[in-house]
């Protein structure tokens, strides 16, 4: 979208903004809003305060958007008991002052009241509130980059207070404020849909995968790979398995692996040193691959005194938290390194590392983390649960075939999804570059507003 600048411009006297349309005024946010202020957490040891009827906003639920409902409530005792606790109304201009959400913003789209950590900006004079939003908005990293505290960003109100803000008459505020509300809604819509296509395309890449180390490979693609088109089948005697090739065997993981084992578990950190051995995390392990981001060391003499935990070429590792049974092989980069928390299963066999490293991260095996109470996932991964899964294991030479069809057909896939990631990075940067252009005075959006 090409727009046009301002006929004249004026130097706005602030260094990052540089220059302003000529009619645009600086002012501060203290002067521009009649109320500024926060609220608080009533006090827990009281019954009486939560869940009442009055919607209470926590910074978590700052998401850049209207805040029509609220996690929490307190109640009208809770309002006549603390001081702090104020009552907002509809059209309120939420910032978070610290913390994590350092920097998050949201509208109330109801009338609410808001804990401490929320800046609270209502009853504008001078602004439109969603012109401020947006300025915010732009403005957020620097904003936070001017935070103190150590440990815990800290923004506070008299800081905000004190921001200066260079803004157009009102009429104009409110016909940017449209214009990119229209414009980023477009690009969120369009963003959300790339989204949708990239969590169908990675649907379409497990079930591909959970389709083929069970039932084995397609048609078409035995025919390539010289195999047996048609294939019978027989059942596997596990209710969430259903039938499998009649040539297949299902083996416990413990009778595929010569040993199962862990990673160092006990104060590992007292092993770290600046260089060394590498030692894996579960943040190491991504399905069917090792990234070595944030990688940690461990000392020669404490990899030696952990030799039970190191790896080879051909293991595979899997995460036992969190997202337990994602699974990788050890790759020549990470022979002879070591592990942190992590279940090892040693170099199969009677099956391939590649296949059952496809196997393990397919449904076929999370299916197996399933506990009898509502279908949940367990959470956490262990030695015992590891030797029991079930495994099918299909001849050697069809596990080849097996690896090479699936190699080559999730990397389509995989192409396909980087493509998508790329075009909506591309859009969200469009989306910051745009509203900082509309805010800073660099586009003329004034005939575009409606």
């Amino acid at each position: 979208m090409k727009l046009p600048a301002y006929p004249r411009y004026k130097h706005s006297g602030v260094e990052w903004l540089g220059d302003v349309p000529e009619h645009w005024e600086t002012k501060k946010f203290t002067h521009g809003f009649s109320r500024i202020g926060s609220g608080t957490t009533p006090r827990s040891d009281s019954d009486d305060f939560y869940d009442g009827d009055v919607p209470w906003v926590t910074t978590s639920e700052l998401r850049e958007a209207i805040i029509t409902k609220t996690k929490e409530s307190v109640t009208q005792s809770a309002l006549a008991s603390h001081s702090a606790l104020r009552l907002y109304p509809a059209g309120t201009l939420l910032f978070a002052m610290y913390g994590a959400t350092i920097g998050r913003l949201g509208i109330l789209g109801i009338q609410a009241t808001v804990n401490q950590a929320c800046c609270a900006f209502t009853e504008p004079i001078l602004f439109d509130t969603r012109f401020v939003f947006y300025w915010l908005w732009m403005r957020r990293p620097i904003l936070i980059s001017l935070s103190t505290g150590g440990g815990q960003p800290n923004l506070s109100q008299d800081d905000l207070r004190q921001v200066r803000i260079s803004t157009p008459p009102l009429a104009e505020q409110r016909a940017i404020a449209a214009f990119l509300d229209r414009e980023t809604g477009r690009v969120d819509r369009l963003v959300a849909k790339k989204r949708e296509l990239i969590e169908r395309l990675k649907e379409k890449r497990t079930a591909l995968i959970s389709r083929t180390v069970t039932r084995g490979l397609a048609p078409a693609a035995a025919r390539v790979a010289g195999l047996p088109e048609k294939t019978s089948f027989k059942p596997s005697g596990l209710d969430w398995l259903g039938d499998i090739p009649k040539h297949w065997e299902v083996k416990r993981l413990k009778f595929v692996s010569p040993h199962i084992t862990v990673g160092i578990v006990v104060e590992p950190s007292k092993y770290y040193a600046d260089e060394g051995i590498p030692a894996l995390r579960s943040l190491n392990v991504k399905p069917h691959r090792l990234v070595a981001n944030d990688l940690v060391f461990i000392t020669p003499t404490a990899n030696e005194q952990h030799v039970k935990s190191k790896i080879y070429e051909g293991d595979l590792v899997a995460v036992r938290s969190g997202q337990p049974g994602t699974t990788a092989v050890v790759d020549k980069r990470f022979h002879g390194a070591n592990c942190i928390d992590l279940i090892i299963i040693r170099k199969p066999h009677g099956a391939t590392s590649a296949f059952l490293d496809y196997f393990l991260n397919s449904d076929m095996a999370t299916a197996q983390f399933e506990t009898g109470t509502g279908g949940a996932i367990q959470q956490h991964f262990n030695i015992t649960m590891a030797a029991s899964l079930q495994i099918l294991v299909p001849p050697l030479p069809e596990q080849a075939a097996i690896v090479a069809y699936l190699a080559t057909e999730t990397t389509k896939v995989d192409t396909l999804v980087g493509k998508v990631e790329e075009a909506v990075e591309r859009l969200q940067e469009y989306r910051t570059a745009l509203i900082t252009a509309a805010v800073t005075g660099k586009i003329d959006v004034r005939s575009r507003h409606r």
